[in-house]
């Protein structure tokens, strides 16, 4: 089993953190100084199938991107896990799986599969108790404490906010480490939630999504202690590759070779490369 990379973050300031959805773009998050980074469902599916988030991706899928991903980095790396892909067992085994190959934690959330992105129209979620023994299992798989479970509920879209936080409250008693409540639809909206539920929040920050995008020391100020950007690297190299053409144009915001080849650690290569070189 490889060691989990602890998540640990200063509760007296958020904890910032953004989406990747593959090796490359996690090692250049950690070059540029993020203390943790997340596996993004929409991402991921986005990446390896150029399909929308709408459950096209499966468990498979998820460990082996993960896996990828958490060998590439030494920053702690939370993954979503989407509804855990069915039933408690299911979720058991994912926990199991993830933790082994050295993942931070999970996000677990109560929507009925085929699951969609949070902030798409046409989202049901299963009933709270059947929802809890899927997090019940999760807690139990897991083998150390310092593998962090998210839990989170998408009942703002299908039963109303004051149902969402009913659940959010529910799921920190049975022993979830944080809360996320998916898709306010307002800043006091999210007020309430921070002044409802005493718990480490999430609050996900998504460009033309559902939930204003507000300054994380606002949202902290708010109740939330972490600020996840899930699709802002996603959208940020989408945006770049629309708008490639003559190179001559855009240099000024390319890296250049040897830019690109010191994230990948070409140099590191080079060295072992040498040392392993046959001596004449």
């Amino acid at each position: 089993m490889t060691s989990i990379k602890k998540l640990v973050y200063d509760k007296s300031k958020p904890l910032v953190f953004p989406g990747v959805y593959d090796a490359i773009t996690a090692r250049i998050a950690q070059k540029t100084g993020f203390q943790a980074i997340f596996q993004t469902g929409y991402g991921t599916s986005a990446a390896l199938l150029g399909m929308p988030d709408y459950g096209f991706i499966g468990s498979t899928e998820t460990i082996e991107n993960a896996r990828r991903i958490c060998k590439a980095v030494s920053v702690p790396v939370i993954v979503d896990a989407d509804t855990g892909y069915g039933n408690p067992l299911s979720v058991w085994k994912i926990v199991n799986e993830l933790e082994a190959i050295g993942a931070a934690g999970i996000f677990l959330e109560d929507q009925k599969w085929p699951k969609r992105c949070g902030h798409m129209a046409g989202k049901e979620v299963i009933s709270k108790e059947e929802y809890a023994e899927k997090l019940r299992a999760a807690l139990d798989a897991r083998k150390s404490k310092e593998f962090i479970i998210v839990a989170r509920t998408d009942a703002r879209a299908t039963e109303g906010l004051d149902a969402a936080i009913e659940r959010g409250l529910l799921y920190k008693e049975i022993g979830a480490d944080a809360i996320f409540v998916e898709a306010p639809k307002s800043v006091e909206e999210m007020k309430k939630i921070g002044k409802s539920i005493k718990a480490p929040l999430v609050a996900n920050m998504i460009e033309g999504g559902t939930t204003p995008v507000l300054p994380s020391d606002k949202l902290y100020k708010m109740g939330f202690n972490l600020i996840l950007y899930p699709l802002s690297v996603l959208y940020a190299n989408t945006f770049s590759t629309l708008q490639y053409g003559a190179t001559s144009r855009l240099k000024k915001y390319l890296v250049n070779f040897d830019q690109f080849n010191d994230i990948v650690e070409l140099s590191k290569f080079r060295k072992m490369e040498n040392k392993y070189a046959t001596k004449s």
